[in-house]
This record gives structure tokens, C-alpha cells and sequence, in this order.
């Protein structure tokens, strides 16, 4: 099989004969076409699962997407439901990031898996009749905490515009100082000793744990941030930190939206219908989508 041009490695912006291959064949699902690719993450090479509707002659914005599973597990067939509603729905090429996972491959790997992600996705967008600088990100639990702290990163080395962070029951203190009371809140699927055991494997070093790109509830620099929308679940430990973080940022000055699904677990929330109807409706309102310009025009 031939390479897509749009995946030319040669139209990368960093190595790229080494960054990239193609592992899977373009397949038509629900409306979207659907590929992996390999590129070079930051210890090791990682896979993105890229989704992009038929073009109608608009430019998609972007969302990069990451799944969930404590910074230890999880997988890209489990973010699937989710990445094609918010393709779909949304009308956005999105990425679905395979970021690297502890104990093997601690912090700082995956958030700057992500940005490599991000690099490769401002690289390939217009190829891909995309926006580069209409980028958003969105994550699950610990890829709550990826999408997040990757907006700062970004924020602060000034080369990637993010305009928009959805954030899905998010992990966004190592500490746990700001967990719900076990014995008070109906968790069925999400416990302390669990968190805690991902956050030793992902942050062995206890100073790590007060980084502000993996301790977002840590950071005093929350400012310039993006708009944010926050999404918690009544039936989840973590749904006090998810709602703590979204008064900081508003605090800070950060436009964020707030929900709580009452019905909802921690790791239901990913797919939860109601909750990916606001992702959808957030993006479309932040990363409004343009009329492109005939291929070839610059």
C-alpha cells in the first residue's frame, strides 16, 4: 500500500523519515475515515488514531483526544466511541492519541507524547483540510490531566494556539487531598488506593507531584489558559477536584463551563451520551469551523 500524501513523511516538521509510518489501511466508518500512524513520541514511538469526516469544503478544526486509565493503562480502541461522537458531531479531524504508559514510561513521557502530537497534527492539517490554529483538546481521567497540562505546555512555549480544553472527569491532584469521603460517595468503579497506586507509578519522584504539568490543582499560572469546559460524575471520588479546578480557573480568569451528571460513574462518563452532547456543542461553539480555500491557494 502506498502512502497517503497527506502522510508523506517529508512534510513533517522534525525527522521525518523517522517519525512516521503507517500501521493500518484508511477505512470508512460511520462517515469517517479512520487511520493509525506512528510517529516519534518523546521516549519511544507512539500511535495516533486520526479521524476526519468527508470533506463538505470546509476546513475541520482539530481536537486531540486522550483516553483514560490512570497513566498506566488504556488504549485506543477504548477512546474510540468517544473520538468518533466528537469527529462526528463536531465535524473535526480528530487525533486520538496512544501516549505513552507507567511504570515503563513515567512523567514526563505522555504529556510530551502530546505535544509531539500536536506538532504532528499543526504539521499534517492542511493536507488534512483542517485548521491548524483551531486546535482544541479533550481527555478522559488521566487524559484529563494530559489534555489540560498540554494547554499549558503549549501556553508556555508559545508555538502551539489551543483554543478550547474539554476535560472528562479528569485526575488532576497527585496529592488526594481533595478526593470525596468514600464512605459518603458511591463510586463504583474508581477507589483511593487505586488512584494512588497510578499516581506512585506515574510520578515516582515525590517532587514530580507538584509539577504544574501533572499536578494541574498545584499550578499558580492558570491564566491564558483556554476556555474550558468541565464535566464531572455524581458517582465518582474525583468528581470534588474536577469542580475545585473549574472554580480556579475561573478564578484566574479562564472562561469554563461546568456539569455534573447525576447518573453518571467515572468511567461511564466517557461515553456518557449527555456528557459527549456538551463536549460536541462546546466544541462547535469555541472551534468554529471556516470555508476553505481551493487546494493549491496560499
Amino acid at each position: 500500500m502506498s502512502l497517503p500524501p497527506e502522510f508523506v513523511p517529508s512534510q513533517l516538521g522534525w525527522d521525518g523519515a523517522n517519525a512516521l509510518k503507517i500501521t493500518m489501511a484508511s477505512t470508512l466508518d460511520l462517515g469517517l475515515c479512520i487511520e493509525d500512524v506512528r510517529i516519534a513520541g518523546h521516549a519511544q514511538p507512539i500511535t495516533l488514531r486520526s479521524y476526519r469526516p468527508a470533506s463538505d469544503g470546509t476546513v475541520l478544526p482539530v481536537v486531540l483526544y486522550f483516553h483514560g486509565g490512570g497513566f498506566v493503562r488504556g488504549t485506543l480502541d477504548d477512546a474510540d466511541v468517544t473520538a468518533s461522537t466528537i469527529a462526528r458531531d463536531t465535524a473535526a479531524w480528530v487525533i486520538s492519541v496512544g501516549y505513552s504508559l507507567a511504570p515503563a514510561f513515567p512523567f514526563p513521557a505522555a504529556p510530551e507524547d502530546a505535544y509531539r502530537a500536536a506538532q504532528w497534527a499543526i504539521a499534517n492539517a492542511r493536507a488534512q483540510r483542517a485548521d491548524a490554529n483551531r486546535i482544541g483538546v479533550a481527555g478522559h481521567d488521566a487524559g484529563g490531566n494530559l489534555a489540560t497540562c498540554l494547554a499549558a505546555i503549549a501556553r508556555d512555549r508559545g508555538d502551539i494556539v489551543i483554543l478550547a480544553q474539554a476535560l472528562l472527569a479528569p485526575l488532576l491532584d497527585p496529592s488526594m487531598t481533595r478526593m470525596a469521603d468514600e464512605n459518603k460517595v458511591r463510586s463504583p468503579d474508581i477507589c483511593m488506593t487505586e488512584c494512588a497506586q497510578c499516581y506512585r507509578a506515574y510520578l515516582p519522584n515525590a517532587s514530580q507531584r507538584l509539577h504544574p504539568y501533572a499536578a494541574p490543582l498545584e499550578s499558580r499560572r492558570l491564566a491564558g489558559l483556554p476556555p474550558a469546559l468541565i464535566a464531572s460524575a455524581q458517582h465518582d471520588l474525583l468528581h470534588i477536584e474536577a469542580e475545585k479546578y473549574a472554580g480556579e480557573l475561573i478564578a484566574a480568569g479562564v472562561p469554563t463551563e461546568v456539569t455534573r451528571h447525576v447518573n453518571a460513574s467515572h468511567n461511564a462518563l466517557a461515553a456518557d451520551p449527555a456528557a459527549l452532547a456538551d463536549v460536541v456543542a462546546f466544541f462547535r461553539k469555541r472551534l468554529r469551523a471556516r470555508a476553505l480555500a481551493p487546494l493549491g491557494d496560499t
